[in-house]
């Protein structure tokens, strides 16, 4: 059984065609401008070749793996095969799972609860917070800042032989950075971690949109991502890995799908058989749809040939660097240092600036959109700009709690669908604001930053 799928006629000289490329948006200072979405690091455009195919698909949905019919027994097979064609995109191991969930959140808090009773967990502060926090019930150890990818392996090291040697552990690391694009030694750590008895799982959430992720080649245990980073619409994630805790592990949800028999007893009570496939941990009617545009997506980028994407990408970084280290008052934010490997994500601060008034402008004014904030990265980018919460000014984070206010930055990111001309218009527009100044004031609006006048045409 299959469906209809759009041609693989891509071509890598130019950007990858997304949906939205051609959106128009209202500029604070009149007329309309087509409009440059440079946040891929909070969600990326999708593949325009991933809504063809699920827009092919459509006219076919039916229930997975609770039908007899034509269109459910079709739906069974495709999200069936989309589980395998993760796998491959991943390289799995023969023996792993792909369990299929909302989000990298949603993963890497299902890992939380199918650790093992005891289990030391040992994660860096300069985590995402889906990496950060879910692991709520286990004893976890937060390792500083490293100042080197050296410097994280041997950190890590230390922590790991100081731990008790009996126990199961887990390390949880991030592959490529949400604040500052910075790639990480993972396999350096994969090789720590398991020298010293503990497992290890990478939070590939910004990885995967931008180079090959392979389990077996990087020797983790398990990988996390999530599809509206990588293309692919619909909130669905991956949790992709070894099998034996998350079968040891009661079900994520409770229901059917996890169930494989259920019987009541002579004691009125209930008997449940639990799948021990991936199925276990995957109850409910799934989201077929979301979960065959990841499928979709990791077709297309596979398709189109990764190394020749990271080219491309790699000189969309190099300009954008270049351009921001050509404004003595930008400062870009790094770990690593500024020549670190990182992939389309930098964050950086203007001397003079508040950060939210800056984005704004850049919106209102230029049709760029990029983030400002701590990026649900809180410790790290306050450990990046030597600040505690303090208040910035006029317009406040957005990441901000109630009634406090956070110096923040500005972040710019992006990937396979940019276009060269997105870029020269933001170093333009950061030169002119820079220079000149921006053409409007702005205010605090709902928790947005927006213009003092003209705000409803933004």
């Amino acid at each position: 059984m299959s469906v209809p799928t759009a041609a693989a006629d891509q071509t890598i000289c130019a950007p990858l065609p997304v949906l939205g490329a051609d959106v128009t948006v209202p500029l604070v200072t009149g007329g309309d401008v087509t409009y440059a979405a440079l946040d891929y690091a909070a969600s990326s455009p999708a593949l325009q070749r991933v809504w063809d195919d699920v827009a092919a698909y459509a006219p076919y949905y039916g229930s997975v793996h609770r039908g007899a019919g034509y269109l459910s027994q079709l739906s069974t097979d495709l999200f069936e095969t989309s589980r395998a064609t993760v796998a491959e995109f991943l390289g799995c191991r023969a023996e792993d799972q792909v369990v299929f969930t909302r989000s990298t959140t949603d993963s890497l808090n299902l890992l939380a609860a199918a650790l093992p009773a005891g289990c030391q967990v040992f994660v860096f502060e300069t985590e995402h917070h889906a990496s950060l926090l879910p692991w709520r019930d286990a004893r976890v150890t937060y390792l500083d800042a490293p100042r080197t990818t050296d410097q994280a392996v041997a950190t890590l090291e230390k922590a790991l032989a100081a731990r008790d040697p009996h126990g199961p552990a887990l390390v949880c690391v991030t592959g490529a950075s949400n604040v500052t694009g910075e790639l990480w030694p993972v396999r350096e750590l994969a090789a720590a971690a398991h020298a010293h008895g503990a497992r290890i799982v990478l939070d590939a959430a910004q990885l995967a949109p931008h180079h090959p992720v392979d389990i077996a080649e990087l020797d983790v245990d398990w990988v996390a991502f999530s599809g509206h980073k990588l293309y692919a619409p619909f909130g669905s994630g991956v949790l992709a890995g070894r099998a034996d805790w998350l079968v040891d592990a009661e079900p994520y949800l409770a229901g059917g799908g996890a169930s494989r028999k259920v019987a009541r007893r002579a004691d009125g009570g209930v008997d449940v058989e639990w799948h021990t496939t991936a199925a276990r941990h995957e109850a409910g009617s799934p989201n077929v749809i979301g979960v065959y545009s990841i499928a979709a997506a990791c077709k297309a980028l596979t398709e189109a040939g990764f190394d020749r994407l990271v080219d491309r990408e790699q000189q969309l970084v190099t300009r954008v660097r270049e351009g921001l280290a050509g404004v003595p008052e930008v400062k870009v934010l790094s770990l690593f240092g500024d020549d670190a490997p990182r992939v389309g994500v930098l964050s950086f601060v203007v001397e003079g600036w508040n950060s939210s008034h800056f984005a704004a402008a850049l919106s209102a004014e230029y049709g760029i959109g990029v983030r400002d904030g701590l990026f649900c990265a809180h410790p790290l980018v306050r450990t990046l700009l030597g600040s505690e919460p303090q208040d910035p000014g006029e317009c406040g984070a957005p990441d901000a709690a109630p009634g406090e206010r956070s110096l923040n930055a500005i972040r710019v990111s992006f990937g396979a669908g940019t276009p060269d001309e997105h870029i020269e218009r933001f170093l333009g527009a950061v030169r002119e604001l820079v220079g000149e100044g921006a053409r409007w004031t702005y205010r605090t609006e709902e928790g947005r930053c927006v213009p003092d006048r003209g705000a409803a045409q933004v």
